[in-house]
C-alpha cells in the first residue's frame, strides 16, 4: 500500500519556515500550548489577588512580577521559535509537549512561591521548558545551516542560564531578588546575542497573530476574575454587586478595543523586534492584574478585604496605566498622530488619579471609554469617505 504524501513523519530534517509564507495561521499545537498556558496565568492573577486583598502588597508585587516572568518568557521563546522553524513531524510534536509539561509543572509551583518564597517548583518546571526549547534549537542547528550559528548561539545561551537557575536554588534567601534580576537579564540577553549573525526566520504577522491571542487570554482571565468573584458574592445574598460587575467589564472590553483597534505587525528589524516583543511582558503581565484587582475591589466592596477603597483602587488603576502606556509605546506612536497620541498618556495619569475618589473603578471605566470613544471618532476622520465600505451586491 503506498503511503499519502500528507502523512506527517515521525522525523524530517528542521528547515527553516519561510518568512513571507502567505496565510500563516496558528496550528492546532501552538493553540494547545497557549491553552496549557491559561493554568499558569490564572494561577499567578488567582495568587496576586490574594495577596492584595490581604494587604500584601510589596510581596504581592514581588512576587507577581517573578512569577510572571517565567510564564511569559517560556511562552515566548516557543513562540518565536516555532515561528519560524515548525516542521511538525512527532519529534517536534513531543518535544513540544514536553514543554507544555513543564508549564503544568511551572502552574503548580505558582501557590508556595507566593505563600512563602519558595521558587523550587518552578524553577524546575521553568527549566524542564527550556531545556526542550535546547532540543529545538539544536535540531535548527543541525537541520538550517542558514542560521547554524544562530541556533547553537540560542541552544548554548539557554542551556548556561538554565544551570544558573538550578544553581540560584542553593544561594541563601537574601540573595534571591538580586540572584532573579541578573538570571533575568542574562535570559534577555540571549536572543539579542544570538541573533546577531542574522535574524532567524520567523515570520512577522505569524508573530503579530501568537502574541494578539496571548492578549486574549489574559483578557479572558481577567473577565474570569471580576466574574468569580461576582459570583461568590452572590452566592452569599449580595445582590449589590451588578453595577461594580458591568464597570469592571467595561473596563476589559476597552482594553480589548484599545489593542486590536487598528491592524498591527511585529516590527520585523532588530532592535524594534525585541523592543515589541519584549514589551509585551507589561501588557500581558498588566491586563492580568486589573483582573486581580477587580477581585480585590469586589472583596472590599463585601468587606472581606484588609485594604482600603484607594489601595483597591490603585490596584486597578496601575496595572491599567501600565497598559496604556504600553500600547501607546508599542502600538500607537508607529500608527497614529494627533490628539489620539496625546491622549492615551493623558488618560493614563488621569487613571492614576482615579483611586483618590470615591469611585475608582467607575471613573476607570469612564476614562477608558471617552479614550476608545475618542479613538473612534478620529479613525473615522483619519480614513474619511474614501475607507466606506462597498455594497458587495
Amino acid at each position: 500500500m503506498t503511503v499519502s504524501r500528507s502523512v506527517r513523519p515521525f522525523y524530517r530534517p528542521m528547515r527553516p519556515r519561510r518568512r513571507d509564507e502567505p496565510h500563516r495561521a496558528a496550528t492546532p499545537l501552538e493553540l494547545f500550548f497557549d491553552l496549557c498556558f491559561v493554568v499558569a496565568v490564572a494561577q499567578a492573577a488567582s495568587s496576586l489577588h490574594h495577596d492584595v486583598a490581604e494587604g500584601h502588597l510589596r510581596h504581592a508585587v514581588t512576587s507577581y512580577l517573578m512569577v510572571f516572568f517565567a510564564i511569559w518568557w517560556s511562552w515566548v521563546n516557543f513562540t518565536w521559535f516555532a515561528s519560524a522553524y515548525d516542521t511538525d513531524d512527532d519529534v517536534y510534536r513531543i518535544t513540544t509537549l514536553v514543554q507544555i509539561c513543564g508549564a503544568l509543572i511551572l502552574a503548580a509551583g505558582v501557590p508556595p512561591a507566593f505563600a512563602d518564597g519558595n521558587f523550587t517548583v518552578i524553577t524546575y518546571g521553568y527549566v524542564v521548558m527550556r531545556l526542550a526549547a535546547v532540543v529545538h534549537w539544536s535540531r535548527a542547528a543541525a537541520g538550517d545551516p542558514r542560521h547554524r550559528a544562530a541556533a547553537r548561539r540560542y541552544a548554548i545561551g539557554v542551556s548556561v542560564v538554565q544551570l544558573g537557575w538550578l544553581l540560584r536554588l542553593l544561594l541563601p534567601a537574601e540573595w534571591g531578588i538580586a540572584s532573579f534580576v541578573l538570571l533575568v537579564l542574562a535570559d534577555l540577553l540571549v536572543p539579542a546575542v544570538a541573533e546577531r549573525p542574522g535574524m532567524t526566520p520567523w515570520h512577522p504577522r505569524h508573530i503579530t497573530e501568537r502574541y494578539g491571542l496571548f492578549t486574549l487570554i489574559v483578557l479572558g482571565e481577567a473577565v474570569l476574575a471580576i466574574s468569580m468573584a461576582i459570583q461568590t458574592g452572590l452566592d452569599a445574598g449580595e445582590h449589590d454587586l451588578w453595577s461594580l460587575a458591568a464597570a469592571g467589564a467595561v473596563i476589559v472590553f476597552a482594553l480589548w478595543w484599545l489593542y486590536f483597534d487598528r491592524p498591527i505587525e511585529a516590527p520585523d528589524r532588530l532592535p524594534y523586534s525585541l523592543i515589541w516583543g519584549y514589551g509585551h511582558y507589561l501588557v500581558f503581565g498588566a491586563v492580568a492584574a486589573v483582573g486581580a484587582g477587580l477581585g480585590a475591589t469586589v472583596d472590599v466592596e463585601r468587606h472581606l478585604a484588609h485594604i482600603s477603597n484607594t489601595t483597591a483602587g490603585y490596584a486597578v488603576a496601575i496595572p491599567v496605566a501600565v497598559f496604556l502606556l504600553t500600547i501607546w509605546v508599542l502600538h500607537v506612536r508607529r500608527q497614529q498622530h494627533g490628539a489620539v497620541v496625546v491622549a492615551f498618556p493623558v488618560v493614563a495619569l488621569l487613571a492614576l488619579l482615579a483611586p483618590l475618589g470615591p469611585a475608582p473603578v467607575y471613573v476607570l471605566a469612564a476614562l477608558l471609554v471617552a479614550l476608545v470613544t475618542l479613538t473612534v471618532l478620529l479613525r473615522g476622520r483619519d480614513l474619511g469617505p474614501a475607507a466606506t465600505v462597498s455594497d458587495p451586491a
